[in-house]
């Protein structure tokens, strides 16, 4: 293969079963279920893995519930996911989610309740992913950290081969040679400052459609978080208890649920608001330091007490990471439409679980969880009965990778062109027809010149260029599955077509770089085995 920069020092060149591209919480459990079933496992990450990705700032809940109560839960869960849901899939993670988490007994100080019944539901963050780090250590698996992945390979008989990137801090080209892959890059949040989001690019995105996969329920991509005006903050069960005001001191009518979002956001539009969480009761104030660590660090730094003042508030666009979408999942190992690709938490679609709307942070980290341990599990299998060819790989990369030689254009003016169509609430939460064409135009404009770049002068520039079309492509398939969809269900809501239709009781798949498609696929027929009791 054409080495990335002729200058740098020699490439590291490793040889796996499997191949694990993110080390957040979906990518360690992938990691360790595949080293569990034998397989020889590495693991490459764009950060530090422990350290990377939105569950390592959070305070994650799981979704946690006792056998016998699971029946009613489902069933609920299934009526909000507004058709699209499947009870099959809810139980797996269900049963999952109870089975590993106290396998962390002996790396993770679980709380006790006033009874002496450890608590595992509600989690720290920090704690949480560096006991998953010495986890995946314990078993062996290699990590590749500060390593951003940069394309798929494929060998001379078209079969998935592994993955190539680059290490920062080595300033080296990295290759791993395996017959199996597990996507677990996390989803896209077009750098909204959502905490934790940075790495969150879209990258496993790019290099799946590129290798021949397809994404899923890219339209419900527009979920928005609240924060401190000014702050990454975006932990939000506190503002349940919030109180809001305008500019002038007038209590504004903004309340929990599920419009709690779209009035906040119309607020804004109209001028800044205010938060005040004077009625968080006590209880919970002082188990605030414990469940999100880090939540009164930006009132600390400005001198604000926010349960006596009234601090400006925002709010953030979380895209597909507390959305829906990613790429689509077609077996219970959580395999692309690619024989050895896998994929796993933000970056899989979660639709089977959440449907049309969030997963909020329960579902979607018990998703990550369970879909980490699926999507590992069947690498391995997958690369255990096909091991890895010595033969000639290549590149599959499209779009974005470019060649050694001079400085081309800035990728920041790019980046900038995506915020401005993904970020306002004026164009993404409150959706209208006309509006997603116009967005698509601006895009569509960009990625034409996206298109004409030939060339970088550093290996820091090809990251930040092929970041960026991994962040334009992600940008272009959300805002066509939304114009596609042409109703309202779930966080996908349109003024243009403001009523749910049964005839988009379906799925809309999605693909394609310089053409990108949308298919309206019908939602599968479940027959009563497949319903939990």
């Amino acid at each position: 293969m054409i080495p990335l920069f002729h200058n740098a020092p020699a490439p590291l060149h490793l040889r796996a079963d499997v191949l694990v591209i993110g080390g957040g919480l979906a990518g360690t459990w992938a990691a360790v279920a595949a080293a569990r079933k034998g397989a020889k496992v590495v693991l490459a990450d764009k950060g530090y893995c422990g350290t990377s990705g939105v569950t390592a700032t959070a305070g994650p809940g799981h979704w946690w519930v006792p056998p016998e109560q699971r029946e009613a839960v489902i069933e609920k869960r299934t009526l909000s996911a507004e058709a699209l849901g499947d009870p099959r899939w809810m139980a797996r993670i269900l049963d999952t989610t109870w089975q590993s988490l106290p396998q962390l007994d002996r790396l993770y100080g679980f709380p006790r309740d006033e009874r002496g019944n450890k608590q595992y539901r509600a989690l720290r963050g920090p704690e949480y992913m560096r006991a998953m780090r010495q986890l995946t250590l314990e078993h062996g698996v290699t990590l590749l950290d500060q390593s951003p992945a940069l394309e798929l390979l494929k060998n001379d008989s078209g079969e998935l081969a592994g993955a190539r990137g680059w290490q920062r801090q080595a300033k080296r080209e990295w290759q791993v040679s395996a017959s199996a892959v597990v996507l677990a890059t996390g989803g896209c949040g077009f750098l909204s400052r959502l905490l934790g989001s940075h790495t969150n690019t879209g990258d496993g995105y790019l290099m799946g459609v590129e290798a021949g996969a397809e994404l899923s329920g890219m339209e419900f991509s527009n979920y928005y978080c609240i924060a401190p005006a000014g702050s990454t903050m975006t932990r939000s069960m506190v503002y349940t208890f919030g109180r809001y005001f305008d500019g002038a001191g007038r209590e504004l009518e903004i309340t929990q649920g599920p419009g709690f979002n779209d009035a906040l956001a119309r607020a804004l539009l109209q001028g800044p608001v205010f938060c005040r969480l004077d009625r968080i009761p006590e209880d919970i104030r002082a188990r605030l330091p414990y469940v999100q660590p880090n939540l009164m660090l930006p009132f600390d730094r400005q001198g604000i007490d926010p349960y006596r003042d009234k601090f400006p508030v925002t709010l953030h666009g979380e895209g597909t990471i507390r959305g829906v979408g990613g790429l689509r999942i077609v077996d219970d190992d959580c395999q692309t439409g690619v024989p050895g690709l896998f994929t796993a938490g933000d970056a899989a679609s979660r639709e089977a679980v959440t449907g049309a709307i969030s997963g909020g942070g329960a579902v979607n980290s018990s998703w990550a969880l369970s879909s980490g341990q699926w999507a590992g599990a069947g690498a391995a299998r997958h690369a255990l009965a096909q091991p890895a060819k010595d033969t000639v790989v290549r590149s599959v990369a499209q779009v974005g990778l470019l060649k050694n030689g001079n400085a081309g254009d800035d990728h920041r003016k790019t980046i900038r062109a995506i915020q401005d169509e993904l970020h306002p609430y004026d164009k993404n939460l409150f959706r209208h027809g006309a509006q997603l064409q116009r967005s698509l135009g601006v895009l569509e404009n960009h990625w034409d010149r996206l298109r004409e770049q030939r060339s970088v002068d550093s290996p820091e520039a090809l990251l930040h260029w092929r970041q960026t079309a991994a962040l334009l492509a992600s940008a272009r398939w959300c805002y066509q599955s939304a114009l596609a969809r042409k109703e309202s269900r779930g966080m996908h809501q349109r003024s243009d077509a403001p009523a749910r239709l049964a005839s988009f009781d379906s799925h809309l798949r999605s693909a394609g770089l310089d053409t990108p498609w949308v298919r309206r696929d019908a939602l599968p027929t479940l027959h009563a085995s497949e319903v939990p009791a």
